[in-house]
């Protein structure tokens, strides 16, 4: 068989893992607010779910995933192991409307943003997907199913509670590149590589 349809499409995206003590912390608070939203209102994510996103790229042909991932090494190694701490619980786009809820993941120096724009750029040539307008670090906690008027305010009452809790902190040492498989009970996540960052620098 030959031509376009028997190559493999991968679903791919960029992330940075949330190691486990930090994990479990977002699971407790997660667990703390599902009782606060009506009952089907939200999809809550699974705990191996919780990944700091740094770029999706939708469908990738396997033929070019060498390519990429030579892509991610190349820029990976050139960028030092970064500092990062889990903070807070907030909505996309706001309370008011939500679509996601999520807890927020910063650095305190703005490596992030620019670790998320080399990460964009390195990709960019292997997808067809458009990037976020704004990167804004965080792991999604859940999605709401529905939007519009929600009797929500309980949650967001105990988000607004939540915005200056701290889950953690940890130091990012790679990036992974992750194969996202769609199924009806859910993503079933596999990484398919890791790049190390900071290859060129000594770790402390």
């Amino acid at each position: 068989m030959s031509g376009e349809s028997s190559v493999e499409q991968l679903r791919l995206f960029v992330a940075i893992t949330v190691p486990d003590a930090v994990r479990e912390e977002m699971l407790r608070v997660q667990r703390e607010l599902q009782p606060l939203a009506p009952r089907g209102v939200v999809r809550w994510a699974k705990p191996d779910q919780f990944h700091l996103t740094l770029r999706f790229l939708g469908d990738v042909s396997s033929e070019r995933v060498t390519g990429l991932q030579d892509s991610l090494r190349a820029v990976c190694s050139g960028l030092a192991p970064l500092p990062l701490g889990a903070q807070g619980v907030g909505f996309f786009p706001n309370a008011r409307s939500p679509r996601v809820i999520w807890t927020g993941i910063t650095d305190g120096e703005d490596r992030l943003l620019d670790l998320q724009r080399k990460i964009q750029v390195a990709v960019q040539p292997f997808t067809t997907e458009q990037g976020g307008e704004r990167f804004a670090g965080h792991v999604t906690l859940g999605r709401f199913k529905q939007s519009g008027h929600l009797k929500i305010k309980a949650l967001t009452d105990q988000a607004e509670v939540m915005k200056s809790r701290t889950f953690g902190e940890w130091t990012a040492r790679e990036i992974e590149l992750i194969r996202s498989e769609l199924s009806p009970i859910g993503a079933c996540y596999t990484s398919l590589a890791a790049f190390p960052l900071g290859e060129d620098f000594e770790l402390p």
